[in-house]
Formats: C-alpha cells, structure tokens, sequence
C-alpha cells in the first residue's frame, strides 16, 4: 500500500514480541510481562480481574476503589486478599468509575474495533509525504507514527513538558525504535501560547495521533472534531482503551488489561491452558498496526475523518480472525504459551536504529515557533 521497502521488511512477530524480546521478559503468568505491572487476580464469584497500576497516583487511589481504610500505598498481596471479597462484575465497575485501567476476563468488548465519529471537507492528495503529529505515548499511537515515519512520513512527536512520554524513561530501547527519525518538541497545552501554536501546527498537518481520553484534549482547548470539521483532508487516529462512544468512552485502558478484555486470557484456559496474560500486551501493537494501514488509507484518498480505536476490540477481532482461520492452529498456540511461563519470551531479532532518535524538545522552535 505505501510502496516503501522499510514496511515491506518488517514482520508481525518482530513488531507483535519485540519489546519483550529485546527487554529480556520471561512468559507471563498472572503478573504481566516486564515490570509486572498488570495483575490477573481471582475474585469472590470465580471471575478474574485484571487491575494495572503503572503510576503512583492509581495505586492510592486502590483503597478507596475496594472501599476499605488503608493509609499509604496498598502492596500487591493486599489488593488480591480484598479483591478475593467481591464479585468481579462489581469490581470492575467501580474501578472504572475511579478511572482505574481494569477488565475482567469474561467481558465483551463494548464498542467496534474502530469507529469514524466526525468526517470533514475532502482535499487532494499532496504531491508530498504526510506531515504526521504525533501527540501520543506509550506503544499503540506511537507505534503507528513509527510505521508512518517508515513509509516516508515527516513525523512530529509532541511531549508535555511536566509528563513526557512515560517509556522515555521506563523503556529506553522500545522508545529508540518506534520514535526515531522523528522530530522532538514540547509543548504546554495550558499556556495559551503555546496551544495556539500547536493548533496551527495541527491544521498545517495531513495526519494527528493521540491516545489521551476522549474529552482531554477538549479540556485543554484542543477539538479534535471541530479541527476535522474545518480542516481538509486532516485524519485524526484517536487510541482509546475501549471506544468512543457510552461510558466505555470513558473506561481507562492500556494493552495488558485491554488484552484481557479482548478474551485472550479466556481464550488461553479454553485451550486447555492456566488463567494468565497472552503476550506482550499484545493490543497495543496490533492497535498500532491497524491505527497505520487505516491512516494511511484516510490519507490517499483525502478524506478527513476522526477514526477513534478500541484497544480490546481490535484484540478480541485478531483473536476471531485466528479462530476461523484455524482455531486448531491458535489453540495449541494458547496451550503452549500457558506451558512456557516463567520461560524466556520467543525470541526476535533486535532491529537497528536507522535514524537518529531526537534529543526530547530539540525541534520546539522549529516547529512550534510561538
């Protein structure tokens, strides 16, 4: 579809296994891979929940969500033993309502895998790569400007200066590979300065990636949908844990437990396997992959549109897909990767950086001059 040769050398299994390939991760069992910080955890009714608690700020917010007193930062084990008191559908709907990322293993996912919610005026396709802003964080949103910058893209990675891309830090090497090439600039959104600057950089634009809450960027003065309205041709790929429409717009998500969502960890026990996490929060880089080749198809052919993505829906899609293509193939794939926990992740080979990985905000005035 792009023409581009680096596109043309990649493989589902390097981008699908290479961040736990390359961090050394071990397969999962019911902490996530890595840095464990998604947790699969029984509940009173025999359910499974899934609760992820990356930041500091979520895990003082676990007392009050289990309704009971706890001064400090509750452990892990104490979680579980309170998680053990209460039915799993209960639990999971009072996570959510304090924002928490959650799931539980019996769920369907609420809303289709991707959703156009606003379209805009047409325009001719430019007789030059997209220009790519590329507001999000983490892998999803940032894995799809990665297979833009790969395809000839010029691609603008846009950080907060208080709270910049959260793998920067945690995850150095996979932050290296899918962000470079691409040009590094800060902008606060709450000085108004600078939000202008960044909205006129956005309207210059042929594509914008992001992957905050579906009413944050509103808050902060930044429309996506009336940008789509007035702008033509600007696509807008919004990565949303669970969808862009009802109170799943608002449920908080992130690839492990958006894994669990989409039936990956049922799955695995259908197929004669142990309660456990699938991969490599594997919804994030197929989010990635169909957030890219959905892009680049809006791009062609002109058309503006905001497509809002659903992390447990694109999962709960792939898994359909294998299932009919040949659920034999993919159940003893489930079986074996229950067997293998605690074994090294399947191996890839690591990718080599191509294009330097820019200095984070060294491109500000050049792009945001304001």
């Amino acid at each position: 579809m792009t023409g581009a040769s680096a596109i043309a050398a990649l493989d589902g299994a390097t981008l699908l296994g290479e961040r736990a390939s390359n961090g050394g991760y071990k397969v999962p069992g019911l902490a996530s891979a890595g840095l464990g910080g998604s947790r699969l955890m029984p509940t009173r009714d025999g359910g499974w929940f899934a609760l992820t608690l990356l930041r500091t700020e979520d895990r003082a917010l676990v007392p009050a969500m289990l309704g009971i007193d706890f001064d400090g930062l509750i452990d892990n084990e104490r979680i579980a033993e309170e998680v053990l008191k209460c039915d799993c559908a209960d639990l999971l709907e009072r996570a959510r309502e304090f924002g928490l990322p959650a799931a539980s293993a019996d769920e369907a996912p609420a809303s289709p895998p991707f959703e156009v919610t606003v379209t805009g005026p047409s325009r001719t396709r430019p007789d030059r790569p997209p220009l790519v802003i590329d507001l999000s964080a983490i892998w999803a949103g940032p894995l799809a400007g990665h297979l833009f910058h790969l395809a000839g893209a010029q691609v603008v990675k846009i950080e907060s200066p208080t709270r910049p891309d959260l793998i920067r830090r945690d995850d150095p090497a996979t932050f290296d590979i899918i962000n470079q090439g691409k040009a590094s600039v800060l902008a606060d959104l709450l000085d108004p300065a600078q939000r202008g600057a960044l909205i006129e950089l956005i309207r210059r634009a042929d594509v914008v990636i992001e992957s905050s809450r579906l009413r944050a960027l509103a808050q902060l003065g930044v429309d996506a949908e009336a940008l789509v309205r007035e702008t033509p041709g600007l696509v807008w790929l919004s990565v949303t844990g669970h969808g862009a429409r009802g109170p799943a717009a608002h449920w908080a998500g992130v690839g492990n437990d958006c894994s669990v969502a989409a039936g990956l960890s049922r799955a695995m026990v259908e197929a004669g396997g142990e309660m456990g996490y699938v991969g490599d929060a594997l919804t994030d880089p197929l989010t990635g992959i169909t957030a890219a080749r959905l892009g680049w198809q809006a791009w062609q052919r002109g058309e503006a549109c905001r497509v809002v993505f659903s992390m447990a829906a694109i999962g709960a899609q792939a898994l359909a897909e294998e299932r009919a293509f040949d659920r034999a193939a993919i159940d003893a794939e489930l079986k074996a990767w229950s067997d293998g926990r605690g074994l090294p992740f399947p191996a890839v080979e690591r990718r080599k950086l191509v294009d330097p990985v820019r200095e984070i905000g060294v491109d500000t005035q050049a792009w945001l001059a304001c």
